[in-house]
């Protein structure tokens, strides 16, 4: 079979994966010369602690896709980091104390570690803290340079043609298949197309799919120069379980009721993420906007924020911040779904609404449209 994917984000290239791997032909279309959505705008955590129990089955699938990808491809920079949610408080250590009660906790691989094992696990983490949820399941990739070492290893196969540059502008079915013309003239027929707008809902997304049950998510992000010294795990804060349906519980309405947020963290609607990138550096988020239209510029309240955590927890300054960036991604309403995928015809479908969880959930995801495509 022919597929034509749009879209060169994670979720579209995670589809085009599944594709190859089921011995079909792609070609893949870009509209940028390279992908500066979502994708390459996340911290790269492939995210198992916080997800949904609805959500957990399809993350530790994922999780272990995203090790077998990255066992094939070097460039991924899958590595099994793991996390540590930090503990500052009682409140935050109940919760904590919680998720160890739940039937899935060994799934999610969670213990709950005094300051003396957090420091043991991740030596950088010298500042105040009273203890840290750990939970061995989650892992990182390289966000920034996973989607070309992925393009070159499906190129590799022969059946694999990605073309940078090129928007799709229209989508034509017949009882035979779909073409896809670009804003080139060129035409690109297909036994399927599978379309992954990302957090474009206008234009070709509103022609083939009308008004669809998502909305975009804004967020501010930054990385700072290599840090000195190893960070083996990524961090959270306690704030996260504000964030992380996981959490929910008595415990969590408790911290709710018990620990009023800092006023720059709930204006923000904010968590602590914090991992280490292959190169040395932190990258440190994040902030949720959900109200459009979106700011064009950032605000420097939230680093400021951000940077004053991170510091109490490392117990050190942090390296200079060399870079500061926001981000949209795309989300379902539902919050049952994992992902809105909307058959346009019986040749067309559109794929989108991932969340926060595109890094996390889009080799799974792949994989099941693969199923529901028949491929």
């Amino acid at each position: 079979m022919r597929l034509v994917i749009i879209g060169g984000g994670i979720l579209g290239t995670a589809h085009a994966l599944a594709a190859i791997r089921r011995g079909h032909e792609v070609v893949h279309l870009e509209r940028e010369t390279e992908a500066r959505g979502a994708t390459v705008r996340n911290f790269g955590l492939v995210w198992v602690s916080g997800r949904a129990s609805h959500e957990l089955d399809a993350a530790l699938q994922s999780r272990d896709l995203w090790e077998e990808i990255g066992g094939r491809i070097a460039g991924v920079g899958f590595r099994p980091t793991g996390s540590i949610t930090l503990l500052r408080t009682p409140d935050e250590v109940a919760v904590a104390e919680e998720m160890l009660t739940r039937v899935d906790a060994v799934d999610r691989g969670f213990e709950l570690l005094d300051p003396k094992e957090v420091r043991a696990l991740n030596p950088a983490l010298r500042g105040k803290f009273l203890g840290g949820l750990h939970c061995s399941r989650d892992a990182a990739v390289e966000s920034r340079v996973a989607l070309p070492a992925i393009r070159a290893y499906l190129a590799a196969t022969g059946r694999y043609d990605f073309h940078a540059g090129t928007e799709a502008r229209s989508v034509t079915s017949s009882t035979s298949g779909a073409s896809v013309r670009d804003d080139r003239g060129n035409t690109y027929d297909a036994d399927l197309v599978v379309f992954c707008p990302g957090a474009n809902h206008t234009g070709l997304t509103r022609e083939l799919a009308g008004e669809l049950p998502v909305r975009r998510v804004r967020l501010q992000m930054m990385q700072t120069a290599p840090l000195g010294e190893p960070f083996p795990t990524a961090i959270a804060d306690g704030d996260s379980f504000r964030y992380y349906p996981a959490f929910a519980g008595t415990a969590l309405d408790a911290l709710a009721s018990n620990q009023a947020q800092d006023f720059t963290a709930a204006e923000h609607k904010m968590q602590l993420l914090c991992v280490q990138r292959l190169h040395g550096g932190l990258t440190i988020g994040d902030t949720h906007e959900y109200a459009e239209p979106f700011a064009f510029d950032v605000d420097e309240s939230p680093y400021e924020y951000l940077t004053g955590v991170v510091e109490e927890l490392l117990g050190r300054k942090l390296p200079e911040v060399v870079r500061r960036w926001a981000g949209v991604y795309s989300q379902s309403l539902d919050p049952g779904e994992l992902v809105h995928r909307k058959q346009v015809d019986d040749h067309t479908w559109v794929v989108t609404g991932v969340g926060g969880r595109g890094m996390t959930l889009s080799p799974f995801l792949g994989e099941q449209s693969a199923d529901l495509f028949d491929l």
